[in-house]
């Protein structure tokens, strides 16, 4: 069996460069979302995609050889999962003391969370085109984007 993203046990170079991809792509969405102010910022979103590379990587690095693509794609279902509870703790926030009521706030900041685990996942299975590509498309949609937002408004 011949998969893309299996790596030699012994292959320190290449799992230190998709980890340090991984960790370069979280900090650059962090880096744009600590600059706008946004309470999840450059460690979080650095350590969501770096916590997903290595996730990714243990599954493949424990598999070796026999990783299947559906023993990856059950960790990547995982990762999902997970992310999606850093989220909702993003979205979800109690107003102040005296209403007591929930508010909706954070929306653009958990799917940048989303997206952090979706980059470090390319990043664990050695795809970093896929990840530096939609690495910079993410930034001109959290940064560009914004600004046209408030020009139409």
């Amino acid at each position: 069996m011949s998969n893309t993203y299996y790596l030699a046990t012994n292959d320190w170079l290449n799992i230190s460069l998709r980890l340090c991809i991984a960790l370069a792509i979280g900090a650059i969405i962090g880096l744009e979302r600590q600059i706008s102010g946004k309470p999840a910022g450059l460690r979080t979103h650095t350590l969501v995609s770096l916590g997903s590379a290595i996730f990714t990587l243990i599954i493949i690095q424990a598999g070796g050889l026999q990783t299947t693509p559906d023993a990856l794609s059950r960790v990547i279902q995982g990762i999902a999962t997970g992310i999606g509870f850093l989220g909702a703790g993003e979205i979800v926030r109690q107003s102040s003391q005296e209403s007591q009521r929930l508010e909706i706030h954070g929306l653009t900041s958990a799917a940048a969370i989303w997206i952090s685990a979706a980059l470090g996942i390319a990043a664990g299975c050695g795809l970093w085109q896929l990840g530096l590509i939609a690495t910079l498309l993410t930034f001109l949609i959290l940064h560009v984007f914004k600004r046209l937002e408030k020009h139409h408004q």
